[in-house]
């Protein structure tokens, strides 16, 4: 039967092991070694940082979902947790909801958090902040207060300017804010003076115009931080940990420099800080807080190195590290002592735990599409993962194995499809998938093409390892019919067929046009003058893709913006790669009539043709694929249809959705 419906390709199998357990386990020794910071001891020298949930309580204590949360990264093994900000004051947060420890009322509801995480064999410190001039009237009903009156060029708001009496009772706060996460079970804190918030606002001349003792010299615009460190070493006792976290490099006029940021790190570390977390950038440099796939990986190991030059506590790299091979090489090579993977734990909790076994290949690595982390959060919805459903959803997503074994018969296999294979094979089902091409991975191939997304294929990697360890049956080349359908008689079958080019009724669309996938998969060579008709996220990253690779390209979008399915610093990026290479946008454009080598469109009330044209690419959306759907509408299985083939939609709902189904079968 297997040669008749499909040939099955084991070449995956001989390729995943290159090494052994006991050799892996030797090549990420050193991020797996202990390390103290002041009396506190982790067992290994990888690192969460902070990363907003929106998951507490309106009155900043914890939830079961916050908690469930950061219990999964215990279990899964980090060294060290720290949490999202801690608001030291109710107005003192750029968002809502955010946790606090401004009263003691709230110190019992975090002992509860800190207690499960201490269960599970974690040790998490608490991050205390003030958002300074990153707050907003419209969330603290006041106004923001900063070091100078200056306003962010991102925020709404011009901030009021602190008096030094407002300054110490800011102080105050952070201290009593300490002693209570100390109460409360917390094995450290840290000190938010990254990113533009409050503190980093008094150390930055891009933000400190003062011409008081808090401003001016670097000696200066440091007392604000010094002095919050005293205050919570008066509160907290000379034996407990204060980690101290700054923007090495702001990456704006004006800002801090790394030269500047090393004389900062020897203040601290004299005011008695006993740990650096070196971060980058502030709100107006956004990229470099969250860099996205396009940014390289590791890219700001160096500013860590030249902290850890002058000074002799420990030093902590952050910055798109999301496998342990590359916190192994900064380690070993002396950039920094530990390495926060806070993205990376996010794509897979169980990360330590997978580099302790030597079980690599296992690992979901994050890929840096900002899609269910900061895409989520935007919206104001909780922390999520693209490449990992479960995150988020610990309290609510329950895994037990199957009641009873099924035959499933998933028809396609994209990222949906082997997703819902993967689970369900998880939980004990006989699983079988037919993908009617040679390779897996459907249009997120595609989708990892454009620049900056190679990364994307980890995916794919991925669910091609997993459903050859748990043993699902793939046949390739097999297209899912009725007769298939009869003949292989399944207990359920799952339509993961996808979707297709989308085809309005354009004067000319389908006799000239060629499709984003045609050209992404390297099926059409395209001419030198390009015009991409839909400027949503494939259009405009094929657009992008096409410009690299020396086209001259435009691209024509109806809506007033393109990219409105895009995430914003990923956008941002790409538009500064528009520029480089000089594509073309026009935008409130309706097409109107498309020849061989010309596109006729409307631009506010007046008529406008992009002429000479060699290629013009259709990128105007998909469509379900009903086919399939169609023919097994009297199936005498039970028919499940997800991904694309439900409805046209992202990767990461796409993702979603095939985990889902796989849970529920």
């Amino acid at each position: 039967m297997g040669k008749r419906l499909g040939q099955r390709n084991d070449y995956p199998r001989i390729l995943v092991e290159v090494f052994s357990v006991e050799e892996k386990i030797f090549m990420l020794k050193r991020i797996m070694e202990p390390l103290t910071i002041n009396q506190l001891t982790l067992k290994n020298r990888l690192v969460v940082s902070a990363m907003v949930t929106n998951y507490v309580n309106d009155d900043g204590t914890p939830s079961e979902k916050f908690i469930a949360y950061h219990e999964h990264k215990a279990q899964g093994g980090w060294g060290l947790i720290i949490t999202e900000d801690y608001r030291i004051s109710p107005e003192a947060g750029c968002s809502r909801p955010l946790p606090g420890l401004w009263s003691d009322e709230q110190i019992e509801p975090h002992r509860r958090l800190t207690e499960r995480i201490h269960r599970a064999g974690g040790k998490i410190c608490c991050q205390l902040y003030h958002a300074g001039r990153e707050a907003t009237y419209a969330i603290n009903d006041c106004q923001p207060v900063a070091p100078s009156a200056i306003k962010d060029p991102t925020m709404p708001d011009m901030p009021r300017v602190l008096t030094v009496a407002e300054i110490h009772d800011l102080e105050r706060q952070f201290g009593k804010a300490a002693f209570r996460a100390k109460k409360a079970g917390f094995d450290a804190v840290e000190i938010h003076g990254a990113h533009g918030y409050l503190v980093g606002q008094f150390l930055s001349p891009f933000s400190n115009k003062r011409g008081d003792a808090y401003g001016g010299t670097i000696e200066n615009r440091c007392r604000f931080a010094v002095e919050i460190i005293q205050e919570i070493r008066r509160t907290c006792g000379n034996d407990y940990p204060i980690l101290f976290r700054f923007s090495s490099v702001e990456y704006v006029e004006g800002g801090l420099t790394i030269e500047e940021s090393q004389a900062i790190a020897q203040i601290v570390e004299a005011a008695g800080a006993d740990c650096i977390h070196c971060s980058q950038g502030v709100y107006a440099s956004m990229e470099h807080i969250l860099p996205p796939a396009s940014i390289p990986k590791a890219a700001y190991a160096e500013n860590a190195a030249a902290i850890k030059q002058v000074v002799s506590i420990p030093v902590i790299a952050v910055g798109r590290i999301n496998d342990p091979y590359l916190a192994e090489t900064i380690i070993r090579s002396g950039k920094a002592d530990m390495c926060t993977m806070a993205r990376a734990s996010l794509a897979d909790p169980e990360l330590p735990n997978k580099v302790s076994a030597g079980d690599t290949a296992s690992i979901l690595r994050c890929v840096g599409c900002m899609q269910g982390c900061i895409g989520e959060n935007i919206k104001g919805n909780g922390i999520r993962c693209l490449m990992n459903p479960l995150t988020g959803m610990e309290d609510e997503y329950t895994f037990r194995p199957a009641k009873e074994a099924k035959k499933i018969l998933i028809a396609g296999g994209g990222i949906a499809g082997c997703e819902a294979a993967i689970i369900a094979a998880q939980r004990g089902h006989q699983v079988t998938i037919a993908e009617k091409t040679s390779v897996l991975g459907g249009q997120w191939l595609l989708a990892a093409i454009p620049p900056g997304k190679s990364e994307f294929t980890n995916l794919v990697s991925w669910q091609h390892y997993m459903l050859n360890r748990l043993g699902v049956t793939i046949l390739y080349n097999a297209t899912v019919t009725r007769d298939f359908v009869d003949t292989f008689q399944p207990d359920i079958v799952v339509n993961a067929i996808g979707s297709n080019a989308s085809m309005p009724p354009v004067p000319g669309l389908r006799e000239h046009t060629v499709t984003a996938r045609q050209i992404l998969a390297g099926e059409v060579t395209p001419g030198k003058n390009v015009a991409v008709i839909g400027g949503g996220l494939v259009g405009a990253e094929t657009a992008d893709h096409l410009a690299v690779h020396g086209h001259q390209v435009s691209v024509l979008e109806m809506m007033p913006n393109i990219m409105n399915d895009g995430e914003p610093v990923p956008t941002k990026l790409m538009l500064q790669r528009y520029r480089k290479y000089g594509v073309q946008v026009l935008t409130s454009a309706k097409v109107k009539t498309i020849t061989a080598d010309s596109i006729l469109f409307e631009k506010d009330g007046q008529e406008g043709k992009l002429a000479h044209l060699d290629t013009i690419i259709n990128a105007m959306g998909r469509r379900s694929d009903t086919v399939l759907q169609d023919a097994l509408k009297d199936c005498s299985c039970i028919v499940y249809t997800i991904g694309d083939a439900h409805t046209a939609k992202s990767g990461y709902l796409d993702i979603r959705e095939g985990y889902e189904l796989g849970l529920s079968l």
